[in-house]
């Protein structure tokens, strides 16, 4: 048990002396630090210090008493003790129960443990007085310096309001520098690191110059402590006034037969608690806040939480469902309407209605949306709730960092509300919306928590019945919502979400489906937008592919909005001025329109060159096509790899140049090339960041190239990663990159091997405009990309 303690006035005795053996029993004290002449109670119940008590009664009386480094430590060992203690003088025992006593000590004067002798059943020690230093003369400084620590104990006693004329004579009467120092240590509530640091101080004056240090610090925050507590008591009693006042208004008021507001108001929050249709414990719980509401100040802080907590809990839709659309036939026709292709998500969408049709209590699928930028994925979960008959939400998940903005903040926090998915199916007013999380892949992590964790409750329809949300702090089911995420790739989000939800790439858009896209869906909505008529304006499909061929250079249509618009913006301009219509796009005037062609094919090659191969690339925001650049140079063999290169292209750097130089007789080449020349590897617009293993074969062609001197072909593209042996393994974004190639106007394509299972994706329109060239080894890359000079 804990030894517990409260300080008394010290009971000085002068000129008495006692014997001190230099064998005594030691206690273990704990929280406290004594000093020479206090007298001091003890609660003692550990064994091993009620032994020692009973070994020094039986004795002279005496005992060491040393602090505990750890209070925490119930049976402490030698070396969590300090090495300085106090010898106490045990005046008087009680005892309060079988295995508790209560001791009065006063304590004699410092010594120094110099050696544990026995440790069972109770410490036993060997000690050493300890030499204090006094002054023989109190010089001036000193007299000061003791002046100045009584005026200051005698200001903080006085500020905590403990000063009394006892106390201020006893200060007053000492004249030793240590001896006061040892006296005002009793009234400060000092930690015990900075009181051991005290005890060990012998020289009187240092002691009291810390004591006075201590001091000044303890008359500061007092100080400031009696300035925050006049404050509060001051709010306090203002608002003890206030209702007061309230009631005695309530009192007139019903003398006067006026209805009280707050029984109105109680009355009509349980009509609307019955009305909510929650399940029972939720409105057990309701009905326990109201209760608590009812006996509240209706002004008070804590009123205005408990009435905002239950209008949350009345406005939240708990029984009210919108009725799913399940013919396949509309729903699919919906689709087809707001979408062009999309064929496979389509397909989905229509499978989940089909098992929901057949088995209604089949739970609710959990769909990601991964492709790049303005392919339709937001626009789609609109499409789907449309299709369904289910209301629509979307909340963006980019840039959320704090677990509460999904779970919702405790209402101990001021200014709290529910986390953004209560938040939502709230705004839905309904159970069982489409709900669309937003950017899933641009969610952060801090020490606010991780919000992805947060999400892995929300996304398993095995545990989302019962979500709860840290401000409601009741169950929610969420299993009847249909979660739709969305993201530009999977790679940011953690494992364990990603396995929660069905993964549906959605890949950028052919030339065809952007000129459909742009028919069917974009010029519609932009001539609505701007007030204009299908007379107004009249533009050829011929002047729309040019615009997406000259002005766009994206996997989706979001540019090719932008461009459309800006013609729209430019024939209203004409139409308000006075100018009569129709208007005309031709392939003669649009550049009237939109200025001169932003993509005019920057990046083609227009000869082939040595060292330079055309490498396509995935980003998030569709194919890329990366031209690589190697040069030799004098030098002592070393690789330099400049371009703003991920950690995973420098190895495939690595992995071609160890190829190379195992194959340099087949490539006839010098075989002492590392040593004496420097190969700089180099992947143009160096500002952005580029990663993957998909230029593995670009690297190593553009590498052999450059040690050969034989230029590369310009008219192929390649792709695929390249291990030590010169195999070549599958890659990602097959569609993405064949896409890319086609933009630049290449039309034959290096594709690993095992990737011809990934041409049933590419539509037969755009696998009819490129030649595909399956590979499996480096070599016969080699054979058809290296020209002879």
């Amino acid at each position: 048990m804990k030894e517990e303690f409260e300080l008394q006035l010290p009971e000085i005795s002068e000129g008495e002396t006692i014997d001190v053996p230099e064998e005594l029993p030691l206690m273990a004290i704990r929280d406290i630090v004594l000093f020479p002449s206090m007298v001091v109670p003890l609660f003692v119940g550990r064994p091993k210090s009620l032994k020692a008590i009973e070994e020094a009664l039986n004795k002279n009386k005496l005992i060491v008493l040393s602090t505990q480094k750890n209070s925490r430590i119930e049976n402490p060992k030698p070396e969590h003790l300090y090495k300085f203690g106090t010898i106490g003088l045990i005046i008087k025992t009680l005892n309060i129960s079988e295995d508790r006593l209560r001791v009065v000590v006063q304590v004699l004067s410092r010594v120094e443990i110099k050696k544990f002798l026995q440790t069972d059943p109770y410490f036993k020690v060997k000690i050493e007085p300890c030499k204090e230093f006094e002054p023989e003369i109190i010089t001036s400084e000193i007299e000061a310096l003791m002046r100045s620590v009584k005026e200051n104990i005698e200001k903080l006693l006085s500020l905590k309001g403990n000063l009394n004329s006892e106390i201020s004579t006893a200060i007053q009467s000492i004249e030793e520098p240590g001896r006061l120092a040892d006296l005002i240590t009793a009234y400060l509530k000092l930690k015990v690191k900075t009181a051991q640091n005290l005890l060990g101080t012998l020289d009187g004056v240092e002691r009291l110059k810390k004591v006075s240090e201590i001091l000044i610090q303890e008359i500061e925050i007092t100080t400031l402590q009696n300035k925050i507590q006049a404050e509060a008591q001051e709010e306090i009693g203002r608002s003890q006034r206030e209702y007061f006042l309230r009631e005695q208004l309530r009192a007139i008021k019903r003398e006067l037969g006026e209805v009280e507001d707050i029984e109105n108001e109680i009355e009509e929050l349980k009509r609307k608690i019955k009305k909510a249709k929650m399940p029972k414990n939720v409105e057990k719980e309701a009905l326990k806040q109201l209760s608590r509401l009812e006996y509240m100040h209706p002004d008070s802080s804590e009123a205005a939480v408990i009435r905002n907590y239950l209008e949350w809990l009345i406005e939240l839709p708990w029984n009210k469902s919108t009725k799913d659309n399940l013919n396949l036939k509309h729903v699919k026709k919906i689709l087809d309407k707001d979408h062009y292709n999309l064929e496979k998500v389509k397909d989905r969408i229509l499978e989940f209605l089909a098992v929901k049709k057949i088995n209604p209590k089949a739970k609710g699928a959990i769909i990601c949306f991964v492709g790049p930028p303005g392919v339709g994925k937001t626009s789609l979960g609109k499409s789907i709730a449309t299709a369904l008959g289910r209301k629509f939400v979307r909340v963006s998940l980019g840039g959320v960092r704090d677990e509460a903005e999904i779970r919702g903040h405790r209402r101990t926090y001021v200014g709290a509300l529910p986390g953004r998915i209560i938040q939502g199916i709230k705004q839905a007013g309904t159970n069982n919306p489409v709900f669309m999380l937003d950017e899933i892949d641009k969610l952060c992590t801090d020490f606010h928590g991780d919000p992805a964790a947060a999400l892995l409750e929300v996304l398993d329809p095995e545990q989302n019945k019962e979500f709860v949300d840290h401000f409601l702090d009741v169950p929610f089911d969420l299993s009847k919502v249909l979660f739709i995420a969305t993201a530009n790739m999977t790679e940011p989000i953690p494992k364990v979400l990603l396995d929660r939800m069905e993964v549906i790439y959605i890949s950028g858009y052919t030339f065809k489906e952007k000129l459909e896209i742009a028919k069917r869906h974009l010029l519609p909505k932009l001539l609505k937008e701007h007030g204009l008529t299908k007379k107004d304006i009249n533009i050829p499909d011929e002047v729309i592919l040019k615009i997406i061929e000259e002005y766009t250079s994206e996997s989706g249509v979001r540019e090719l909005e932008r461009k459309l618009a800006a013609i729209c913006r430019k024939i209203t301009r004409k139409l308000a001025e006075g100018e009569k219509g129709p208007f005309k796009i031709t392939e003669e005037n649009f550049v009237e329109y939109l200025g001169p062609p932003e993509y005019v094919e920057e990046l083609k090659q227009e000869k082939d060159e040595v060292g330079v191969a055309t490498g396509l690339a995935w980003t998030p925001y569709g194919g890329e096509i990366l031209y690589v650049e190697a040069v030799i140079m004098p030098g002592k063999g070393n690789l330099i790899l400049t371009g703003h290169l991920g950690d995973i292209m420098k190895e495939s750097a690595q992995a071609a140049l160890s190829y190379i130089r195992s194959k340099y007789k087949e490539l006839k080449i010098d075989p002492k090339f590392y040593t004496k020349y420097d190969i700089h590897v180099h992947v143009p617009s160096g500002a952005i960041p580029k990663d993957g293993p998909s230029a593995g074969i670009t690297i190593a062609i553009a590498i052999i190239s450059a040690l050969t001197n034989k230029p590369v072909s310009k008219d192929y593209a390649m792709t695929g990663e390249i291990t030590l042996r010169g195999k070549i393994l599958p890659v990602g974004g097959i569609k993405e990159k064949c896409l890319a190639a086609l933009r630049k106007g290449i039309k034959k394509v290096l594709l690993p091997y095992k990737n011809q299972k990934d041409l049933e994706e590419i539509p037969k329109e755009l696998r009819d405009q490129i030649e595909f060239i399956f590979v499996s080894h480096l070599d016969e890359v080699i054979k058809l990309v290296l020209k002879n000079n």
